[in-house]
């Protein structure tokens, strides 16, 4: 039997989501360079411990960031900053989002809001290993301020969640240089508070209206509507177009209604109508802080004059501009002031502004493909290798190859040689001139107590340097003057073979972000827009009702096809844009007239392109096929799904798994256990090469150079030897090529955390609704009841009636009702229901009511209208017979039902003044991979529930189409008990629970609860912001539920290699460092330093040359729809909807390969095409 939970409260989902706190952090982002390793980022945090001002420190060696929270009036960002660099990295400040003052016009809620805490960014340069992440991260703990702290190696940045009034984004800066590494803020931003829930009912502070005026015949008109709106209490924003013959007016309904806004423009003399009032994006207390970079400065005063010019401008709260850095900083209200137009403003005062954003993020693009490090690393390596050749040459291979042209035994002075004062020359450069950062960078780490990989090379080198200084003095100042033995060659050798090892590390990191570097080039640099977007909205509208007509009238004015191009980051939400064939999409939009093929590969990984029409939408980074295409622009800038994409992935690539912060933990104890090895070596050795009276014959030679100088060597070999680097790159080098692969097959990974997790699942629970089901449901017919059948015009009536009380609702059983009231009411998809709804309310899981107001009604009456199951309208006071609920029971019961595609009816119940008056049958359809999915999940080891709203009846038919157990049935789920059965399915065994780790899967408000419960929450891209925010996976390809065991697959992969590379980073040592401590001696094997210095190298370079395997990461050749499930796959490939196999699903080993050289050479010919994009072959998917 199902499971089904009809509990008699009623609770709205958006009650249990988690409030954001009210605290007053700054958040300061820097980009750090230098770090190479978890101890770098250790020691970067740990600069931070008990700083006053400073919370949470987060540094990111994969991204070169660090994010520091901040009390501002306590920390600074320069100080943070300064704390970074005193670590020995480099640092640099990329941006400070302080909280914003509340202003008076703000309720309490934004009070509070503004105190929240901020997130800093901020880049660690010099970071090598675990021990260096280890090193910054130890900085931060327990200082004051810091709430969160990640750090990445690979890119080399930390996220830092703080208290912007105990610790600014400068001291964090600061405190990172303190543990010895470069640190650069580049970001600072507020900490969101969560958004008024949906449906609430609360209505927003500012609404932006659209009034059709007529009467208007040139621009005098539009100056007297204009002029009526001038000084207007409660007037935000007012834009008017002639030709298209609309006013736009964003205002606050509190102090100008709708109303007084239409009779204002009638007070005026012309006729105005209202064609629609919709809650604005922003609320009209929100501001926007936006940072540019201005060009053209030419002293303090031009700085000040601009500042004074930008901060007349309505709408803007705040304006920095700084005239050392060339940067303002402006807060502004959006709805009031776009970026736009204080762009213009810039330029119309004699300057040049480019958005920061896209500065920072070519910035960050250079960073993530390791440009700097890679010209800086092959820079020191090619000239350490000038001088460390000739050394070699002069000290070993001539001497023991080419003994006749030894001219380095010629004797120049009583112990001095010409060979040693020749290499003595020729290291000292190397040295002290290549090896000058290693010595800053483990001074200042070891000036905080974290020692970094770095300290290893300063003693290993330094040891061979002065050693044969030492030696050289004592063979020159003491008799007999023999030759000394000395060891430049092994200084100079292990800079060389360090230098080489950083320069490929580099390279490979490179790769490693490949992926991300890709999401974020999608955007394209430029747009072309409507210079009036209002007049060419209205254009697209009419075009096809009287297409001549709108062309002659084009041809009159000419500003109704007037164009300009701008730059992609000044797009506003409600442009209209124009695309022409192969244009990349620059913002997210709705299709306003045109069709076009679109190619989606690049974001979602679906392989074929998608028919665009009007009322369609668009997402940022697709590519246009071969039509021409206007779209509005409903989402731009950060706001677009392809921004969303990218900002998932980097914080999946900054957040660290559990088992990479217990491997920069060890790194950060691994240097001093390291050099406490070298020296116990060389003590040991020292006293057993005296003790023993058969010592190794290897002390005995004199061509080692004697007991002393054999020790010397052992010593250098362990310290050298020995790199926590590999260690540190295991974790962060397959979770950023792994999440970055994820993203290009369309599943995005939020975090090492999640991750790690997923690999750990269970248990499957999946909603029904849009999840399972298409979610696209239709009414397969309707009781109607009470006397609403006595004539045409009664029916009509009801009709109107459920569909207008519907109308407020966004839920697919809502949609499929208005459809079919439209369809009975002789209406097309576009028409509208001739009334009102109003006090509309919904109580999800179970109902709706409304007041409803019908234009066809003969008496203008007030109707109450409830739909809903049938507990629903008794709650209400409503009679609901049995035999209605019946009727729609034994059909779900039918075990032979397939007419409806398997997925039962599922019945709602309608009352009109708590009368009943009918019962509407509605049907789904099963997606057609979701019996595939359940079977690859079991493949998996995995079980599967369904829990779901709806009645138990079509449940059931669903659960039995799919093959899942009715026992795994859980019907008529609030969101409250969708998350009570959650936890039940999660407790552990010895309390009464199931012990599963659970994975739900949802995209709905109602699913949030349960998505933030269970250990792994997987949202499908199509659900709502909410769900995906809830969510630790999102699937971009909703539509495709095979994407879910393999999201499962592509963790547990990604996990593996992780295992993978910390058992050899691990065995790597524990089998070398016998050897280099000396273990092997008296069977004559031992590992000389300039062999140990290679080895050293290999092993960072051999993890990230590991975690770069991934990128052939493709499902499974099992997991495709024509192996699991054969007749869905036949029927599909009849309807032309046959799902690219070949890109989904590879297998593993050489055909993996053969894939990924193939993928390769096709993404070289596509940027090769790139100035003249050819689609790939069209075809229409539909709904798919």
């Amino acid at each position: 039997m199902a499971k089904s939970y009809l509990p008699v409260s009623t609770q709205d989902v958006d009650s249990s989501l988690p409030r954001a706190s009210t605290t007053h952090m700054a958040t300061t982002t820097l980009k750090v360079g230098g770090m190479t390793c978890g101890a770098c980022t250790s020691a970067v945090e740990s600069g931070f411990q008990g700083v006053d001002g400073a919370g949470n420190v987060s540094v990111s060696l994969v991204m070169e960031r660090a994010v520091v929270q901040h009390d501002p009036t306590k920390l600074s960002a320069d100080r943070i900053q300064e704390i970074i660099e005193d670590r020995g990295f480099d640092a640099e400040v990329l941006s400070t989002d302080l909280p914003q003052s509340p202003s008076g016009a703000a309720d309490h809620d934004s009070d509070a809001a503004s105190e929240g805490l901020v997130t800093t960014t901020v880049s660690v340069g010099g970071m090598t290993c675990g021990a260096c992440t280890s090193a910054i991260e130890g900085a931060f703990k327990d200082v004051a301020g810091v709430k969160n702290f990640n750090i990445s190696l690979l890119s080399e940045r930390a996220v830092i969640d703080h208290d912007p009034g105990m610790l600014s984004p400068e001291q964090i800066a600061e405190m990172i240089e303190d543990t010895g590494f470069d640190a650069k803020l580049l970001e600072t931003k507020q900490a969101l508070a969560q958004s008024q829930p949906q449906g609430s009912g609360k209505r927003g502070n500012v609404l932006t209206t659209t009034v059709a005026i007529e009467g208007m015949t040139c621009g005098a008109c539009t100056s007297a509507v204009e002029s009526g709106f001038r000084d207007l209490d409660g007037m935000l924003q007012f834009n008017i177009s002639l030709l298209a013959e609309r006013a736009v007016v964003t205002h606050d309904p509190r102090k100008l209604s709708p109303e007084r806004i239409a009779e204002i423009i009638e007070e005026r003399g012309f006729d105005a109508k209202l064609l629609s009032s919709v809650d604005s994006v922003q609320a009209s207390a929100s501001s926007t802080a936006q940072h540019l970079k201005i060009y053209g400065l030419v002293d303090a005063k031009s700085a000040e004059e601009l500042e004074s010019t930008l901060k007349a401008m309505p709408g803007v709260l705040a304006v920095s501009v700084n005239f050392s850095t060339s940067r303002a900083a402006i807060t502004h209200k959006s709805s009031v002031t776009g970026l736009r137009a204080i762009v213009e403003a810039v330029e119309a005062a004699g300057y040049n502004a480019l958005v920061a954003d896209s500065d920072d993020n070519n910035a960050q693009l250079e960073s993530l493909s390791k440009t700097k490090e890679i010209q800086e690393w092959r820079r020191a390596f090619k000239i350490s290798a000038c001088f460390a050749i000739p050394v070699f040459l002069i000290s070993m291979f001539i001497p023991m190859f080419l003994p006749f042209m030894n001219f380095g035994k010629c004797q120049l002075m009583h112990g001095l040689w010409l060979g040693d004062i020749l290499c003595l020359i020729l290291t000292i450069p190397v040295q002290f001139g290549i090896g000058k950062r290693f010595y800053k960078s483990a001074y200042k780490s070891l000036k905080h107590g974290s020692p970094t990989m770095d300290v290893l090379v300063v003693l290993g080198t330094s040891a061979a340097f002065f050693f044969s200084v030492a030696a050289m003095l004592v063979s020159f100042l003491t008799p007999p003057h023999t030759k000394p033995a000395t060891v430049f060659d092994t200084s100079t050798m292990l800079i060389t073979f360090i230098t080489l090892g950083r320069y490929l590390e580099n390279r490979a990191k490179g790769q490693t972000s490949k992926a991300l570097s890709r999401l974020m080039s999608l955007a394209p640099s430029m747009a072309t827009i409507y210079a009036d977007p209002i007049a060419a909205l209205k254009a697209a509208e009419e075009w096809g009702q009287d297409e001549k007509a709108i062309r002659d009238e084009s041809a009159m004015n000419g500003n109704a096809a007037e164009e300009k191009v701008i730059p992609t980051e000044l797009l506003e939400v409600g442009d209209i844009v124009i695309l022409k064939p192969g244009d990349k999409i620059p913002a997210d939009g709705t299709v306003t007239r045109g069709e076009s093929y679109v190619d989606e590969s690049m974001v979602t990984g679906e392989a074929m392109p998608i028919l665009k029409k009007n009322g369609h939408g668009l997402m940022a980074g697709t590519v246009n096929g071969a039509g021409r295409v206007d779209f509005i622009v409903t989402r731009a800038g950060r706001d677009t799904q392809l921004s969303q994409i990218v900002r998932l992935v980097q914080e999946a690539q900054t957040t660290r798994a559990p088992i990479q912060r217990l491997a920069d933990l060890v790194a950060g104890y691994f240097v001093p256990v390291i050099v406490t090895l070298g020296l116990a070596t060389f003590v040991a050795w020292m006293v057993l090469s005296h003790a023993l009276p058969n010592p190794p014959k290897v002390f005995m030679d004199h061509a080692s150079g004697g007991r002393l100088m054999v020790c010397v060597k052992l010593c250098i070999s362990v310290i050298v030897f020995a790199c926590p680097c590999a260690l540190g790159l295991s974790t962060p080098t397959a979770v950023m090529v792994g999440t970055g692969v994820g993203a290009e097959q369309g599943i995005l990974v939020k975090g090492g955390a999640a991750l790690e997790m997923a690999t750990k699942v269970t248990h499957v629970v999946l909603d029904k609704t849009g999840t399972l089901t298409v979610g696209k449901m239709s009414v397969s017919g309707a009781d109607i009841r009470g006397g609403w059948t006595s004539s045409k015009p009664k029916e009509r009536l009801w009709w109107t009636l459920i569909g207008l009380a519907e109308m407020s609702s966004e839920h697919p059983i809502a949609r499929a009702v208005v459809m079919a009231a439209k369809d009975n009411l002789g209406l097309g998809e576009d028409g509208a229901l001739d009334g009102s709804a109003g006090d509309f309310e919904a109580t999800i899981g179970k109902g709706i009511s409304a007041n409803v107001e019908a234009a066809i009604s003969p008496d203008q009456k007030r109707y109450r209208v409830l739909i809903g199951n049938a507990d629903f309208l008794r709650s209400q006071g409503v009679d609901v017979p049995a035999s209605s609920e019946e009727a729609a029971a034994s059909f779900n019961d039918t075990e032979s039902n397939e007419g409806l595609g398997s997925t039962g009816v599922t019945t709602i119940h309608t009352a009109v003044d708590t009368i009943f008056t009918g019962t509407i049958s509605l049907s789904d359809t099963l997606k057609p991979t979701a019996r595939a999915t359940i079977r690859a999940l079991r493949r998996l080891g995995v079980s599967a529930s369904i829990v779901t709203g709806d009645q138990k009846a079509p449940a059931l038919a669903v659960a039995r189409a799919v093959g899942i157990p009715a026992s795994n049935v859980y019907a008529s789920a609030t969101p409250s008990t969708k998350q009570e059965i959650i936890e039940e399915l999660q407790r552990p065994l010895a309390q009464g629970g199931q012990g599963h780790v659970v994975a739900m899967v949802g995209d709905g408000i109602n699913d949030s609860p349960a998505l933030a419960t269970a250990a792994v929450g997987i949202s499908l891209a199509s659900g709502t912001d909410i769900a995906m925010e809830a969510a630790s996976v999102v699937l971009m390809t909703p539509n495709d539920l095979l994407s879910i065991p393999a999201s499962l697959h592509l963790s547990q992969t990604i996990f593996r290699r992780i295992k993978l590379n910390l058992l050899w980073a691990c065995g790597y040592n524990l089998v070398g460092l016998p050897f280099a401590m000396g273990f092997f001696l008296p069977w004559g094997l031992s590992l000389h330093p300039m062999a140990a210095g290679a080895a050293m190298a290999c092993s960072s370079v051999s993890v990230v040359a590991s975690s770069l395997a991934l990128r052939w990461w493709r499902r499974p050749r099992w997991m495709s729809l024509e192996n699991l499930d054969p007749a869905a796959a036949a029927l599909e490939a009849a309807d032309g909807k046959s799902l690219d196999s070949a890109k989904k699903s590879g297998g593993s080993g050489f055909a993996s390969v053969v894939a990924w050289v193939k993928s390769f050479w096709a993404e070289r010919k596509r940027e090769r095409e790139e100035a003249g994009y050819a689609p790939v072959p069209l075809r229409d998917m539909g709904e798919v």
